[in-house]
């Protein structure tokens, strides 16, 4: 009897329905905040940026009693959901789900699987458009079979327009990336909810550009180059940057849908008896109406490229703004005053520094690589020089700034117009850390060195340097082994020695150091 009561107290839990889940969606952010991050190197590998942000979003909902799912709409694609947190919801967050099947052709295709669409044919005789019901009965990988009254045919092949018009956007299928939370609140309310999460995809660099001026001085300009991978862009965002690096660990991969662009494979003439692959069709797009229905057709999306209207004049130059530079711990941040856009697929420029008549010293620096040379054979050929401009990131030599990684091209009055000389790689330096940019090599100021027999505890070398100039030029070698001897002072240059001569105009110098040799 007790076993009928228990069974009989299941069978009515099962039977009865669980509380329903109201469907609460916010479309848009009501303020947004992105801090981006470095990659690891190569900004972009695959055109996905390897860099990443913290997206920060102020959002406004209207919560009914009782259970309901959030639809937080238009995330950024690269969102980790692993990492979201939403606070400002009356229970707290119960689950989290990142929606990762996207709206598209193809995603459309495989949500009416077996179901009944609007096909719409243009009549190869007659040129009128009619309208018809079918069944898609496959697809979307490969091509699209429809079963109709006229019997089964493929999409796409008839060589004329066609269409699938479907009655609805499916529920399981979303436009934008999109976050679903469970939430509870006990009365309706109005909240204000922050949503922030990690989102890759994203990257910055800095760029400088350098002039040189009068004398040994140049003028140094700094952009912050920002780049959004993602297919979501974040208007009027308050934006920063970190310079530095972070310790990050393997981030899990992201949640990936199917593919949403639909190819079509047709024989648009004979029969598929014919030899060779099918041709691909053009790719199609989708179409929204008014009352919801939603079109997939092969020709709208030439159609509107075709008919875009030119794009407008720029508008005239704004007033530069400049990035703020700010203290994160051991780490340098860089804030945007003012609210900027970081479009979807795109690069965004912003003032970073700005300095003028910066102090620095031009050298030529050489790489002891000796060539192995005996008397009588022919003399080893000379090599160019390492141009070296040398300067202290400190406010005495124009500078006294954080000075992020990134890319310097170098430019020189010539004629009153820039010519470019070089481009330079620039490492992150911080105040009081010497400076150097690597603009080329000098084919004027050439060197040697030639290596001759010794004994067994020492190895004899000959530097020569020439300076085709018609001014002097300092030149260094630094000498990455134990010195034995040599016939010039060598001084100490980052625990070093190191070889720094004036090289007299038109002329040449020479060294005679020997090497200690291990036993």
């Amino acid at each position: 009897m007790l076993g009928r009561i228990a069974f009989g107290i299941l069978a009515l839990l099962a039977a009865t329905p669980a509380a329903a889940q109201a469907l609460v969606v916010s479309e848009k952010p009501d303020a947004v905040a992105v801090t981006l991050y470095r990659g690891t190197g190569a900004e972009i590998r695959g055109g996905w940026p390897r860099g990443y942000a913290l997206v920060t979003e102020t959002r406004t909902i209207t919560l009914p009693a009782g259970p309901s799912v959030i639809r937080f709409v238009g995330v950024s694609e690269g969102m980790m959901p692993e990492t979201a947190i939403v606070t400002g919801l009356p229970h707290g967050v119960g689950e989290k789900n990142r929606d990762a099947r996207l709206l598209g052709p193809a995603t459309l295709v495989d949500a009416y699987l077996k179901r009944s669409v609007i096909v719409r044919r243009t009549d190869r005789a007659t040129g009128k458009v009619s309208e018809s019901e079918a069944v898609i009965q496959s697809g979307p990988n490969g091509g699209v079979l429809l079963s109709s009254a006229q019997g089964v045919e493929a999409l796409g092949c008839s060589g004329l327009p066609e269409a699938i018009r479907y009655p609805g956007v499916p529920e399981t299928l979303a436009a934008k990336p999109t976050l679903s939370v469970t939430s509870d609140a006990t009365t309706a309310q109005t909240v204000t909810v922050q949503l922030s999460y990690l989102a890759q995809g994203f990257d910055w660099s800095a760029n400088y550009v350098a002039r040189l001026g009068e004398g040994d001085s140049l003028d140094l300009f700094g952009w912050m180059t920002v780049i959004n991978g993602g297919s979501q862009g974040f208007a009027d965002a308050r934006t920063s940057a970190v310079a530095g690096k972070l310790n990050k660990g393997r981030a899990a991969p992201l949640p990936r849908g199917e593919p949403t662009e639909l190819r079509l494979q047709c024989w648009p003439l004979g029969n598929t008896s014919m030899a060779g692959p099918p041709p691909p069709a053009p790719a199609v797009a989708t179409e929204y109406s008014e009352s919801m229905e939603i079109v997939v057709t092969g020709n709208k999306l030439r159609r509107m490229v075709q008919a875009a209207p030119s794009p407008p004049p720029p508008p005239p130059p704004a007033p530069v703004m400049m990035a703020e530079q700010e203290e994160l711990g051991d780490l340098k941040l860089y804030r945007v005053p003012e609210p900027v856009t970081v479009a979807a697929l795109s690069t965004k420029q912003v003032a970073l520094l700005h300095r003028e008549s910066v102090k620095v010293a031009r050298l030529y620096r050489g790489s002891f690589t000796p060539f192995r040379y005996n008397e009588g054979e022919a003399r080893p050929p000379s090599r160019p020089t390492q141009i070296v401009l040398r300067t202290e990131n400190r406010t005495s030599e124009g500078l006294g700034l954080p000075l992020p990684a990134g890319k310097l091209a170098l430019f020189a009055d010539r004629g009153g117009a820039p010519v470019l000389l070089g481009e330079s790689d620039l490492a992150d330096r911080a105040v009081g850390d010497e400076v150097e940019l690597l603009p080329g090599t000098s084919s004027d100021v050439r060197f040697t060195v030639i290596g001759r027999p010794g004994g067994k505890r020492r190895e004899a070398f000959a530097v020569e340097v020439s300076n085709a100039h018609d001014a002097p030029v300092t030149f260094e070698l630094p000498i990455p082994y134990p010195i034995a001897d040599a016939d010039a002072p060598l001084i100490e240059r980052k625990g070093v020695k190191t070889w720094r001569v004036t090289v007299p105009a038109n002329g040449t110098a020479t060294l005679h150091v020997a090497r200690k040799l291990e036993r």
